[in-house]
């Protein structure tokens, strides 16, 4: 991925439902409740965020014009509103591949779709939207000089041990490493599997995040292999982004190996039968 266009944070067009839809398991891929953010907005945290991401009286361009501005000027056409040049270098004529990032069915998924993007949806962040995502691009699609047909990535966050229970050792510290990021803390260092047992989490905590413990792929190399066989069935997606964090790097190195290990022999059975 050359250049990802991302918008979190941004303003929202499409409202969310009062109440998101139930739980459910499509095909072996665990699609939680969607997680919305009502009670993250009471506290101050999260609202001292809110204000520096949205500065007082500032107004942002639709989501379409930023991507449009990016466009044109990685062509060299950008012209502001009063028909002047603007260059931008570098970048203008490196011939990156743009792709935008989305979480829902909302405006990024649409925007890459009428644009003829690529499209990278974020199961590891919200599980709950992926499949509304992939199907809200798929619908918007217009064939562009970059892609004659839709190009879904879907990510997925992912830990590999030699066997299921090392795996769920070094994913210990995933839910404490989670709260600190969605409550607007900042991300914590991951903790190692003590200093995560020890980590103080309520109940209430552990239902903030309990969307992505439970949709984390750990496990033995065919354990994940499997798991995500399904998730690029499930969405129909082109490419999977695996996004692996432990605590001591060589381990992170590890999961990439056994996953990558198991991935190719899969592909030669496939080839072979």
């Amino acid at each position: 991925m050359d250049l990802g266009l991302g918008r979190s944070g941004g303003p929202r067009t499409h409202e969310e439902p009062p109440e998101p839809p139930e739980e459910r398991v499509v095909d072996g891929v665990l699609i939680p409740r969607r997680y919305l953010i009502g009670g993250l907005l009471r506290t101050p945290r999260f609202r001292a965020q809110l204000e520096l991401l949205r500065q007082p009286g500032a107004s942002t361009p639709a989501y379409e014009r930023i991507v449009d501005d990016v466009l044109d000027l990685l062509a060299g056409s950008y012209r502001s509103s009063e028909g002047v040049e603007v260059h931008a270098v570098p970048g203008e004529g490196a011939g990156v591949e743009p792709w935008v990032l989305g979480s829902s069915g909302g405006d990024s998924a649409v925007v890459a779709g009428e644009r003829g993007l690529p499209f990278a949806a974020n199961y590891h962040v919200s599980p709950g939207t992926v499949l509304e995502a992939v199907a809200a691009y798929r619908e918007a699609f217009r064939p562009s000089q970059r892609l004659a047909a839709p190009y879904v990535m879907v990510s997925a966050d992912v830990v590999v041990a030699e066997d299921d229970a090392g795996a769920r050792e070094l994913a210990t510290g995933y839910e404490p490493w989670v709260h600190s990021i969605r409550t607007g803390a900042g991300a914590i260092p991951f903790p190692d599997p003590a200093a995560a047992a020890a980590y103080p989490l309520s109940d209430e905590d552990r239902a903030l995040v309990a969307d992505r413990v439970r949709t984390q792929f750990v496990g033995a190399p065919g354990t994940v292999a499997e798991r995500l066989e399904a998730l690029q069935r499930v969405t129909g997606a082109d490419e999977l982004l695996v996004t692996t964090i432990t605590h001591r790097h060589a381990d992170r190195v590890v999961s990439q190996a056994l996953l990558a290990q198991e991935w190719a022999a899969r592909a030669r059975t496939r080839l072979a039968s």
